[in-house]
């Protein structure tokens, strides 16, 4: 009778476990696990990170992305996912271009929701953080943009990504640690009104998070992110004499000068049952600066590519 107890106590705890252990790359807003898809499975989900406050007047910018992962085998998932931005605001400040300009000038309105693009994305699991000392995957990525993330104008962006993730887990697998340092290649194109801009840009994002199961299911966590880039923008032709310009052709690789960084900083929250699970977050911008002057950059803050805080949610469903 007690062995039966045992077996059926044993079969219970790992019928917990085994969402939560699936869905451990998705304990954050920004970071993600190590993990991969089993061979054969399928994941869809649907993420929004809602951006809100430039400093001046009133800025929303919803990133709402629908995406499918498939298991091409237990360490290689394949995904792809379509952007839809959402852009409402009115800025009150000249030093916040692109923004300003698109809205029509101080005193208009920007809002309108628009297709923005489409990723595709490969993940390749290498150490397993419950096999081995820790977890480690590489990812690669490329993404297609018409739409500009900042203000919503029509651009042409191709941009090419490496990730790479590493994950150590704790206490039985209920503490997770994860740091995630990302590196992306952006050539973007404007060609719109007076000025022909091309930047060739190199973009570094380092998201790091830790997260602790607290009962079973639910998981409350801490999530850390910077965001710099570095570039020369082409402007009809002309760089700036000043700047070291970004270049990553064969033969001629580059970092330019760093044009604008950000640190974040919050509390996540994520629930899982066995096959979905839920994610929700808010990381408020604590440092920040750049090379633009005035309300660009003010208080300590970046305001031109960056936002005063940043609302995640993602709700996930397991095939």
């Amino acid at each position: 009778m007690r062995a039966k107890h045992l077996v059926a106590a044993s079969a219970g705890v790992m019928l917990l476990a085994s969402p939560l252990t699936q869905a451990e790359e998705n304990l954050w807003i920004y970071a993600k696990g190590t993990d991969t898809r089993p061979q054969g499975s399928v994941e869809v989900k649907l993420s929004d990170v809602s951006r809100f406050d430039k400093g001046s007047g009133d800025y929303r910018f919803h990133d709402i992305r629908p995406e499918i992962e498939y298991g091409v085998t237990d360490k290689l998932t394949v995904g792809a996912e379509i952007m839809i931005f959402d852009h409402n605001y009115s800025v009150n400040s000249d030093d916040l271009g692109p923004m300003v300009d698109t809205q029509g000038g101080i005193g208009s309105r920007f809002n309108d929701t628009q297709y923005g693009g489409f990723e595709l994305a490969l993940k390749y699991n290498i150490l397993s953080p419950y096999k081995d000392f820790m977890g480690f995957s590489v990812g690669l990525g490329y993404e297609n943009r018409e739409k500009y993330r900042l203000d919503g104008g029509d651009i042409k962006q191709d941009s090419f990504t490496a990730t790479l993730f590493f994950q150590k887990n704790f206490l039985d697998d209920t503490l997770v640690f994860v740091l995630n340092p990302k590196v992306e290649f952006e050539r973007r194109k404007n060609d719109g009104g007076d000025e022909k801009v091309l930047e060739e840009e190199i973009s570094l994002d380092v998201s790091a998070g830790v997260s602790y199961r607290f009962a079973p299911k639910w998981f409350i966590g801490l999530e850390a992110r910077h965001q710099s880039d570095y570039l020369n923008p082409q402007i009809n032709g002309e760089f700036d004499p000043e700047l070291d310009r970004s270049s990553f052709d064969l033969g001629d690789f580059r970092i330019g000068s760093q044009h604008q960084y950000a640190y974040y900083l919050g509390p996540t929250i994520h629930y899982a049952e066995q096959t979905w699970w839920a994610t929700a977050g808010v990381l408020f911008q604590v440092a920040g600066g750049g090379r633009a002057d005035g309300d660009a950059n003010k208080d300590n803050r970046n305001y031109d590519e960056h936002e005063k805080y940043h609302v995640g949610l993602s709700l996930g469903y397991e095939f």
